[in-house]
């Protein structure tokens, strides 16, 4: 427990990539992470169908956590691990850099390492730890994408057929009928990501209905 008898203001950062997986997990053992360590959970950002590879103004979770940091409200930011915060190295490095600069630290669950010490100045061991965390988080988003598109080139070399078998998808206007939520998100100016974010549904589903819209 801290030493301090105040508890420390902390925000928790949570994000998964599809709106189908879940974030109670990683919820639940970064707040039992604070109650072990006596800090107090001011926040819970979340972030469900959203890509690490999303551009900043798609991260809202980001931009929640910024300003409690800009509005003195916390002292440290909890994710679960490093490529929870980003798979983008200049997002993630902005993001701590930003942080270290209203004196809130960066703690990562995994390794159990934050970016600031005790006395408020950063941490060097953490810095790089953080460097090579995050060259991995982004080179393994790059090396399942390799794989997954060598898997489908050598499918197509082999003459296999690709995506649903046919007959299997709905018609356009039933399509359509059954994901009206989506167009409406869509002809309202929503990006893919936000528009599967907002109605629960999956980004490939909305890019069905856009490709639909265009026939």
């Amino acid at each position: 427990m801290e030493a301090s008898t105040v508890p420390v203001p902390v925000a928790i950062l949570v994000r998964v990539s599809t709106a189908k997986q879940e974030t109670t997990r990683q919820i639940t053992e970064l707040k039992s992470l604070a109650d072990l360590k006596g800090w107090q959970v001011i926040a819970v950002c979340e972030e469900a169908g959203v890509s690490g590879r999303a551009n900043e103004h798609e991260r809202h979770g980001l931009h929640e956590i910024e300003e409690l940091a800009c509005a003195g409200k916390i002292k440290k930011v909890l994710v679960h691990e490093v490529s929870r915060l980003a798979r983008r190295n200049s997002l993630v490095h902005k993001f701590v850099e930003t942080m270290e600069e209203l004196g809130v630290s960066l703690y990562w669950h995994a390794q159990g390492v934050e970016t600031l010490m005790s006395n408020g100045k950063r941490n060097p061991a953490a810095a790089i730890m953080l460097a090579l965390l995050a060259e991995m988080a982004r080179n393994e988003v790059e090396t399942l994408s390799t794989r997954i598109k060598s898997g489908l080139a050598e499918a197509r070399r082999k003459g296999r057929r690709l995506g649903r078998p046919p007959g299997s998808g709905l018609e356009r206007s039933k399509l359509l009928a059954k994901h009206r939520d989506i167009i409406r998100l869509v002809k309202a100016g929503q990006s893919v990501r936000n528009a599967a974010k907002i109605s629960g549904k999956g980004v490939s589903t909305v890019q069905r209905i856009i490709a639909a819209l265009a026939a």
